[in-house]
């Protein structure tokens, strides 16, 4: 099998050619993103190895198919940016990697909660100067806080068992409540009681046209003043300028994101000699009260592992003709 992987960093070669010993594919790495501008790169290849800021729209899809593409291989969860039915009129299949080591995200929206309420980043900063002073890096107890999740998949539910050790009261909103985080004392509650009652927020959903902006003008005017908000799911959950407004009148009291509605034009690269272009990332940095991590919830050796294994076998289930267990359709 020829696979092209498109938006390659060094890591990703490695673990592919760490775990290709077991299967002896030919690959092709290429730093660039796949669109319809790059999409020629995958001649003489059967399959396509892409990331979550990948454009694969009908456009990409159509020089793919006269490449003979014939497998699209996410190596991540979310499929957003596949156009799903393209795919199918083209004859190619589209797979992805639906679970990898679910408490590397949770923990890392925990890590983005403990930061933004203890400032861990700030003194750790403060001290590096030689500056000792306490002030303003007062931050409050998550014991008897009420957390309200957002989506109860393998990576909600995980984070959910990881708050229930701070002796928090976690709610929840999903479109089927979750029996066995039930039966561990998560209460289910419509979405409007999820944004009324709690005093943090944490995003865990996939996002579609039901969850697209899940987070707004409106739904913000109904949380709690103060309230903390961490997305470690999907940017797009959050419409940027309205949480910029919220941030404003202080409403919102802390916002801690790993994704951002724009990022393929700026997440996984070194910009740090480049003057960014977007406005509304450099307004959400200009906050003393907001962290941004760049889409590296995911990444611990444990999920690279498991996202390169997965990924591998997916292409392997293809080639023999054996079921696709990871198809998205």
């Amino acid at each position: 099998m020829n696979i092209a992987v498109f938006s390659t960093k060094s890591y990703d070669q490695e673990y592919f050619e760490k775990y290709n010993t077991e299967y002896d594919y030919n690959f092709s790495f290429y730093e660039t993103a796949l669109n319809a501008d790059t999409a020629k790169l995958s001649a003489d290849c059967n399959v396509v190895c892409v990331f979550v800021n990948d454009v694969v729209n009908e456009e990409t899809i159509k020089i793919l198919s006269s490449n003979g593409i014939q497998l699209i291989a996410l190596r991540c969860a979310g499929y957003n940016n596949v156009d799903l039915e393209a795919a199918e009129k083209a004859a190619i299949k589209v797979v992805r990697v639906p679970a990898y080591s679910p408490e590397a995200v949770a923990e890392h929206a925990l890590a983005l909660i403990l930061t933004l309420n203890r400032k861990t980043h700030k003194a750790y900063n403060r001290v590096r100067e030689g500056n000792f002073s306490l002030k303003n890096l007062i931050g409050f107890n998550l014991s008897n806080k009420t957390i309200g999740v957002i989506g109860t998949g393998k990576i909600g539910a995980t984070f959910c068992k990881l708050l229930k050790g701070f002796g928090c009261k976690i709610i929840a909103y999903d479109i089927a409540e979750n029996e066995e985080l039930v039966a561990e004392g998560v209460e289910f509650f419509p979405l409007e009681e999820v944004f009324d009652q709690a005093d943090i927020i944490s995003l865990h959903c996939p996002l579609n046209k039901h969850t697209k902006h899940i987070v707004n003008e409106d739904s913000i005017a109904k949380m709690k003043d103060g309230v903390m908000i961490v997305n470690t799911s999907r940017g797009a959950l959050i419409k940027t300028e309205d949480a910029i407004e919220g941030l404003k009148n202080r409403k919102i009291g802390y916002l801690g994101i790993d994704v951002y509605e724009q990022e393929e034009n700026l997440f996984f690269e070194d910009l740090s000699e480049h003057i960014i272009q977007d406005d509304m990332i450099l307004r959400l940095l200009s906050f003393p009260n907001v962290l941004i991590t760049s889409h590296q919830a995911y990444f611990t050796k444990e999920a690279m592992d498991q996202i390169t294994t997965i990924t591998l076998e997916n292409i392997k289930s293809f080639e023999t003709d054996s079921e696709l267990e990871n198809e998205v359709k």
